[in-house]
């Protein structure tokens, strides 16, 4: 007879989550984990498999409760032309909260994306996805705020945007001030197109 879990299993993988989000997979050590989620390593292993398979478990619950969230206005079925704009606003004081995680420790995925564990075939392919969810709601954000302009230069204003924004959640840890400096700078862009929209023949 198997033993009868007696944990909730969402809120040990936000426990879990935070560990990692801010020492990274490789930082994290089992006892870290053990103590944030008040789970035994028995019970740890039992329910994820191993470290990996938690970790694996916090990144899907980064996704759906951090990232997602955040990215819906750009990514529902009608996409107010003032969507992007917003996201940007709204990011810039997420990064800026201190004593957050967003403040002190950026972008789970982004700060994965240069430790060991990205070479790793399934993280690699997990970080390449969410780069291009990201990528596709701020295309969006832009298609809603410039309709009339041409699809490659949608493509690329959006491509400047995004980049930003990674920039923004790699730097927030060293200095914030350029962090939100980068996502000024996107701001930046779209203001600078709707110049030239309106700006006389």
């Amino acid at each position: 007879m198997g033993r009868r879990q007696t944990f909730d299993t969402a809120e040990a993988i936000r426990a879990a989550r935070g560990v990692f989000w801010q020492h990274g997979y490789e930082g994290a050590s089992l006892p870290d984990l053990e103590h944030a989620t008040g789970l035994s390593r028995s019970s740890i292993y039992h329910a994820f498999g191993s470290k990996r398979g938690l970790f694996d478990a916090a990144v899907e619950s980064y996704l759906d409760e951090v990232v997602r969230p955040r990215l819906q206005p750009l990514t529902g079925a009608a996409v107010a032309p003032e969507a992007l704009d917003e996201y940007l606003v709204g990011l810039r004081a997420a990064l800026l909260r201190a004593g957050t995680l967003p403040a002190t420790s950026g972008c789970l995925l982004v700060n994965t994306a240069s430790a060991p564990i990205a070479h790793d075939d399934a993280v690699s392919q997990t970080i390449s996805a969410y780069t291009a969810e990201l990528r596709s709601a701020l295309t969006a954000g832009i298609r809603a705020r410039f309709p009339h302009l041409s699809p490659s230069a949608q493509v690329s204003l959006a491509d400047a945007c995004t980049s930003h924004v990674i920039t923004a959640f790699a730097l927030v840890r060293i200095n914030p001030e350029y962090a939100a400096g980068a996502l000024d700078s996107a701001r930046g862009l779209i203001a600078a197109q709707a110049a030239e929209q309106v700006a006389p023949a």
